[in-house]
């Protein structure tokens, strides 16, 4: 398969990038080898290889799911600028 001028670009144009006349040309090319590569590709035998998500085999680290209550209110609301009755105290912005 070959990818001509006027083809690179109705290609642009549907990618939404400006390419020049003079320009045309070296897209063309550089489609064309993105094309063969991926020609070359589908030569491979990938029969009985697994899909992949990653280069290495492994699990992330897991915690054990525990709920708590928190209990850490006092510790949090001492970061606030103004806290009143165990809340947040924020200014009036709708009237």
């Amino acid at each position: 398969m070959s990818i001509t001028e006027a083809e690179a670009r109705k290609v642009a144009h549907l990618a939404r990038i400006a390419v020049a006349d003079e320009a045309l040309p070296a897209l063309a090319a550089e489609l064309n080898g993105i094309l063969q590569f991926m020609e070359q590709l589908n030569e491979v035998d990938v029969d009985g290889v697994e899909p992949m998500t990653g280069v290495e085999k492994m699990r992330l680290k897991r915690r054990e799911d525990v709920v708590t209550d928190g209990d850490r209110q006092e510790a949090i609301l001492r970061n606030a600028p103004d806290a009143r009755e165990g809340f947040f105290a924020v200014p009036k912005v709708v009237e």
